[in-house]
């Protein structure tokens, strides 16, 4: 009988790597500091009909293979119905080794279901039915899952107008994992296109509950929601940019500049980017009073198909890597909140490879000894959120930083049965630590690894963050 592919001992190559995984990570409880999980579904504890429901919708990986794979697109986001897609999805599995997405769909199939034989066409609907068997029970709800895995802090990403009502059901419930609001200003600052942004401006009047007529309203109105956030236990903000934004501008200029907005004028390149660089300026200051954690994800090239995206909207599979200027822009905008001393604890992470080093190299520039690893260089992110992509974040961090400070993995998604990727991240950090052991690289010393490897995998995200757990 042949071997399961996800055994006890997967991706762990050596005696050490497997010790540590076994008697360090794999007892430890999840930490995950940012994800996009719908938090009405934790709220309501909703349960889902099917597979497809809880693996597919909205899975844009998975649609990138099957449309690469020869699917077509009613499949993926079209009008197939739930079982089409799932068959589809199933046939296209065998064509995905040695992409990431083979691991993690049998990873997730084994944990939290149990399943252990491979997804084919041929195995498909045994291993739906069976699924969608265990999706029907209470222990496979959507805080079911959760418990499952042993998840014990969740902060979704939210934006500024959104009155946080699921959170508040959470809290005041006893569920037992913690859920929290993250920032996500994104909008606020999107300036290439006024219209939208007047739009959501009228939507921040209303949950501010005060006229914008200004720039100086329009950051009041922005401080009250982060107040409002930060009275919901909201710890963390996020931006998702294609770089940072450090343009030298004129208090002035960004007065003239917010006027034309309100007034919906288009904005020249340079008003955008000095806009921006206000803004995120602004962001940072009101992180660092409330003792926050900003997170900045840049590098992502978004929405390039403009036929498909115009016909299925965004984050539907047609964003890529980008190579924006990173190092000038980023160092400047660090150094601008540094200098007045307003630079709050920060995660980077950024999407092209090429930049690790120059990330592992830009957190040591403004760490100040106040707090151990206060700026972050964040694990691999999207498309490298992989074996290859994590091991070079972690050797990067290694060689440049301390790999031991590391605040570790999040899952960075929309569905609940991605805890998993916590586990794999586990697997290749126990085994790159336990194949330098071996090879006399490292120390074998077995209680200074372990204690590394639990710091990493959950102690150290839950020290930085400062969030309850309990």
């Amino acid at each position: 009988m042949p071997t399961e592919f996800i055994n006890d001992d997967f991706l762990l190559q050596t005696k050490t790597a497997k010790d540590l995984y076994h008697n360090h990570a794999e007892k430890m409880p999840i930490y995950d500091y940012h994800c996009h999980l719908p938090v009405q579904q934790v709220a309501d504890d909703t349960r889902f009909e099917n597979m497809t429901q809880i693996w597919l919708y909205g899975d844009h990986y998975k649609w990138r293979a099957m449309r690469t794979n020869g699917v077509d697109e009613r499949y993926c986001t079209g009008d197939a119905n739930d079982w089409e897609k799932f068959e589809k999805w199933a046939q296209t599995v065998p064509h995905c080794l040695r992409n990431p997405l083979y691991h993690w769909t049998h990873m997730e199939l084994k944990r939290p279901f149990g399943i252990t034989r491979l997804l084919s066409g041929e195995t498909a609907k045994e291993i739906y039915e069976e699924c969608n068997e265990k999706l029907s029970t209470a222990k496979f709800s959507a805080r079911g899952i959760m418990r499952q895995m042993n998840v014990k802090v969740v902060c979704t990403t939210d934006d500024p107008i959104d009155n946080l009502q699921h959170h508040r059901k959470i809290a005041a419930g006893n569920f037992g994992v913690k859920v929290y609001p993250a920032w996500r200003p994104d909008k606020a600052m999107a300036a290439e296109d006024t219209k939208a942004l007047n739009d959501w401006i009228t939507k921040l009047v209303a949950a501010s509950r005060m006229d914008i007529t200004n720039y100086d309203s329009y950051l009041e109105a922005l401080k009250k929601r982060h107040d409002y956030f930060h009275e919901n236990g909201c710890r963390l903000s996020d931006h998702g940019i294609e770089t940072a934004y450090a343009e030298n501008y004129t208090a002035g200029e960004i007065e003239a500049i917010f006027t034309k907005i309100l007034q919906t004028e288009k904005l020249s390149p340079e008003e955008i980017l000095k806009f921006k660089s206000a803004m995120m300026f602004e962001f940072g200051l009101m992180d660092a009073e409330k003792g926050w954690v900003q997170q900045l994800h840049l590098g992502a090239l978004r929405n390039n198909n403009t036929r498909l995206y115009n016909s299925l909207g965004p984050d539907t599979g047609f964003d890529s890597i980008g190579d924006f200027e990173i190092a000038k822009p980023l160092a400047k905008f660090l150094d601008k909140l540094d200098s007045i001393n307003k630079l709050p604890k920060t995660i980077l992470y950024n999407l092209n490879p090429r930049d690790n080093e120059l990330m592992a190299t830009m957190i040591g520039n403004f760490q100040d000894g106040s707090v151990p690893g206060k700026i972050q260089f964040g694990s691999g992110w999207w498309f490298l959120d992989q074996k290859d992509g994590m091991e070079k974040q972690m050797t990067a961090l290694s060689n440049l930083g301390l790999l031991s400070r590391f605040v570790g993995m999040l899952t960075d998604s929309r569905s609940f049965l991605s805890y998993p990727r916590h586990e794999y991240f586990r697997r290749i950090l126990c085994n790159l630590l336990g194949n330098d052991a071996e090879n006399g690289l490292i120390p074998k010393d077995m209680q200074l690894l372990g204690q590394m490897v639990e710091n990493i995998c959950y102690n150290n995200a839950k020290n930085y963050f400062g969030l309850e757990t309990e």
